[in-house]
């Protein structure tokens, strides 16, 4: 029973998710104000934030026909059997619930009684999160099979993310965390995009309209290239404006792998083989705040 709740929280994408917060975070270190616990209190709220997604995904991709016996990927609990409709909801409702109290938390230990407007927009900012990690694939309109996904993953992977995290720890904006935002947010994207061009046929055939779908096979493609080479570009551009020593720059061999995955993406010949793609672009985004976490530890 237990491992199939450990295969249904789909512990590989959990690295990915926590790599925004981990960037945004350590952004904000050489600075003062920096919290501990608001890193901790943040890496714990996405962490039930992914999950419940996760679980939230498979249930409406299930119900919904998309996940079936044929799937490319990794069979779904839901799909399979090994955990019920009815407990999947209320596996969902409570991890709803979880991510509702450690973010509540986290905003209090952040802004106190002294930012209420801050602390108010950054509620109904992780309301929508919580909305949005539903609505993916569930209910009557489901952002997912409208071509939407990849705009939600890179605004919550990406700029609320990242530029978010920096937000919680300094209670202001550099300019320079754009980069990072973008390049996070992009290579999240990559991974989505790599998923859905693996499932093209079944999603059109479950009529689940992606991005990958309205563009085909070709243009998924290019796009593939065009959102690793902008995370490429925007690690290099925001180097050379925070660093001024060439060791600082050695965290973006971190970035090599993804020439890999542009060489992939070009000659797979079978779509079974982009599976192994998503973890290796995950695991690169994780390796990357990491490493860029590591060198700002180090610089400070």
């Amino acid at each position: 029973m237990v491992i199939n709740w450990i295969k249904a929280f789909r512990l590989r994408t959990l690295p990915l998710s926590l790599s925004c917060i981990i960037t945004g975070n350590f952004l904000a270190f050489s600075l003062d104000t920096f919290s501990w616990n608001i890193l901790a209190l943040s890496l714990l709220t996405t962490l039930f934030l992914q999950i419940l997604s996760n679980l939230a995904n498979d249930l409406g991709d299930s119900l919904k026909g998309t996940d079936n016996d044929n799937r490319i990927g990794p069979k779904r609990s839901v799909q399979t059997g090994s955990i019920s409709i009815s407990s999947m909801k209320k596996a969902i409702q409570l991890f709803v619930l979880l991510s509702l109290l450690t973010g509540i938390i986290l905003l209090i230990v952040s802004f106190g009684n002294s930012y209420i407007l801050e602390l108010i927009l950054f509620f109904i900012l992780g309301v929508l999160s919580i909305v949005a990690a539903i609505k993916y694939t569930m209910g009557k309109n489901p952002y997912g099979y409208k071509a939407l996904g990849d705009l939600f993953v890179f605004i919550f992977f990406g700029i609320v993310g990242v530029l978010g995290s920096y937000f919680l720890q300094t209670k202001s904006i550099n300019f320079l965390v754009a980069f990072p935002a973008l390049a996070i947010g992009a290579l999240s994207v990559s991974v989505l995009n790599m998923n859905n061009l693996r499932d093209l046929h079944q999603d059109k055939l479950s009529h689940k309209r992606t991005f990958a779908v309205i563009l085909g096979v070709n243009g998924t493609k290019k796009y593939q290239i065009f959102l690793i080479s902008t995370a490429i570009i925007s690690m290099i551009a925001f180097s050379y404006f925070k660093f001024n020593s060439w060791e600082h720059f050695l965290y973006l061999i971190t970035l090599l792998p993804l020439f890999s995955n542009i060489n992939r993406t070009l000659h797979f010949k079978q779509h079974q083989e982009l599976d192994s793609e998503l973890k290796k672009i995950a695991l690169s985004t994780f390796v990357l705040s990491l490493g860029l976490s590591l060198t700002i530890f180090l610089v400070t």
